[in-house]
C-alpha cells in the first residue's frame, strides 16, 4: 500500500487563506535559514512540491493557518465551505488577515453546530423548529417582529425594566436558547492575539432547523449586543445563513436592521426626542444618552432611528455615530485598565459560561449523560479541552 503524502498545493492554499504572506508564514512557522537558503525560499520549496514536511512541520502549520492536520493529505484543495451570504461592507484595503479569522470562527462554529445537530438525531425527543425559515423577504417588518416576539416570548416592558445593559440582554438571550436557539459570544479564536474587530464582523447567523445559532462579536459594546441578537434572529427567521458588519447597504440587512429597531424602539418613540433645529452636537449627544439608557438601548441605534425619519440628516447621524464609537473606545480602554488591576475577575469558567451560553452547556451535559457525545466531543462544542468539561457543565447542572 503505497503511504499518502502532503499534497503541495494545499500548502500553499492553506497559508493564503489564512492571510500570510510567505515571509510572515516562514517566520511564525520558525523556518529557519539555511546556507543557501532564506526561510521563505524554503517554504517556497515545500509549497511547489520539491521538498517535503516533517510532520512537526506540518502540526505547526496546522496550528498557524488554523487546519485540521488531515487537510494537508487531501487529493484537491477544498472547495470553500458553506458561510452563507456575506453581508458585510469593507473598506477596499481591509487587512486579509481579519478576514481570515472571521472564516476560521465560522469554520469552528459549524464544526461545533455539526457535532450538535448529530448528537439531536440521535435523540428521540427531536423537533424541528417551525419558526426557521417561516418568513420572507417580501414579509412586512411588522409580521416578522411578531412573530419573533411570539416564538421568543419577547416583552419589551420586561426587557426594559432591567437594571442594566447587560441584564437586558440577558434577558433576550434567555427567551431566545428557550425556544431552541444557541446564542454564543465569540469575538476571538481563544486568545487576546486572534481578536477579531466589530469592523470584520458584528454577528453571524448559521440557520438550522435542528441547531440554529447565533454568534455575536463580544468585543462590540454590550448596548449594540442586544440589536445585534435581533437583527440576527430576523436571519433566521427568513431562513438564511450569513455575516453581518458595521453597514447595511443590501436590502436584506435594511430589514433586519428594521426589524431589531422596531422590537426595541417603535418608530413613535423615537419622535419623543426633541431635536431643535439649532441643536449643538454635545447637547444631542445627551438627549440621546439619557433616551436611550432609559430603554436599555444603544445610543447609535437611537440615532440611526432618528436619521431614518428624517429628524437628523446624514452628516448630523455620522458626528454622532463617530462620536458615540470613540466614547465606547475610551470606556473599553477604561475597563481593561481597571480589570488588570481587580483581583476580583470572573473565573475561567465563569467567562465561559457567559460565552456559550446556558441552553448550550445544558445540551451538552444531557448528552453527556445519555452517551450521544462524548468528552472530546463535548468539549469541541463548549470551546474547551475535555478536562474541563464536567467542571463547566456541573456549574449549571
Amino acid at each position: 500500500m503505497s503511504k499518502i503524502s502532503v499534497n503541495p498545493e494545499i500548502l500553499r492554499w492553506a497559508r493564503e487563506t489564512a492571510g500570510l504572506s510567505i515571509d510572515v508564514a516562514a517566520s511564525k512557522l520558525a523556518i529557519g535559514a539555511t546556507k543557501d537558503l532564506e526561510p521563505e525560499q524554503r517554504l517556497g520549496l515545500l509549497e511547489c512540491g520539491s521538498e517535503k514536511p516533517t510532520r512537526a512541520l506540518l502540526l505547526k502549520m496546522a496550528k498557524q493557518y488554523r487546519r485540521s492536520l488531515l487537510i494537508f493529505y487531501l487529493s484537491d484543495i477544498p472547495q470553500k465551505g458553506d458561510r452563507g451570504e456575506d453581508y458585510r461592507r469593507l473598506p477596499e484595503k481591509f487587512p486579509v488577515e481579519e478576514n481570515a479569522l472571521v472564516d476560521a470562527l465560522v469554520r469552528d462554529v459549524k464544526v461545533r453546530q455539526g457535532i450538535v445537530r448529530s448528537a439531536m438525531e440521535d435523540d428521540d425527543d427531536l423537533v424541528e423548529l417551525p419558526f426557521i425559515g417561516s418568513m420572507e423577504t417580501t414579509s412586512s417588518i411588522n409580521e416578522i417582529c411578531e412573530s419573533i416576539k411570539s416564538w421568543i416570548n419577547f416583552d419589551l416592558d420586561t426587557f426594559r425594566a432591567q437594571n442594566k445593559v447587560s441584564d437586558a440582554f440577558s434577558y433576550v438571550r434567555a427567551q431566545a436558547e428557550t425556544a431552541g436557539i444557541f446564542v454564543l459570544l465569540i469575538g476571538d479564536l481563544g486568545s487576546h492575539h486572534t481578536k477579531i474587530t466589530v469592523e470584520a464582523f458584528r454577528g453571524f447567523a448559521l440557520s438550522d432547523t435542528l441547531a440554529p445559532f447565533i454568534i455575536i462579536n463580544d468585543d462590540d459594546a454590550k448596548t449594540a449586543w442586544t440589536f445585534t441578537l435581533f437583527h440576527e434572529l430576523a436571519h433566521l427567521w427568513l431562513g438564511q445563513t450569513g455575516i453581518s458588519g458595521n453597514y447595511a447597504d443590501s436590502q436584506l440587512e435594511m430589514l433586519c436592521n428594521s426589524v431589531a429597531a422596531q422590537l426595541l424602539l417603535p418608530n413613535n418613540e423615537v419622535s419623543e426626542i426633541d431635536v431643535r433645529e439649532d441643536a449643538d452636537l454635545e447637547e444631542l449627544i445627551e438627549k440621546i444618552e439619557y433616551f436611550a439608557d432609559e430603554r436599555n438601548v444603544s445610543r447609535t441605534m437611537v440615532s440611526y432611528a432618528l436619521l431614518k425619519l428624517n429628524i437628523i440628516d446624514e452628516a448630523r447621524w455620522n458626528d454622532l455615530r463617530r462620536s458615540f464609537r470613540k466614547k465606547w473606545l475610551d470606556l473599553k480602554a477604561v475597563i481593561r485598565a481597571k480589570a488588570k488591576k481587580s483581583k476580583g475577575a470572573p473565573s475561567y469558567y465563569q467567562v465561559r459560561q457567559h460565552r456559550v451560553g446556558t441552553a448550550l452547556i445544558v445540551f451538552v451535559s444531557r448528552m453527556l449523560a445519555s452517551g450521544s457525545l462524548s468528552s472530546t466531543k463535548a468539549g469541541k462544542v463548549l470551546g474547551v479541552k475535555s478536562r474541563n468539561v464536567y467542571e463547566l457543565t456541573q456549574r449549571v447542572a
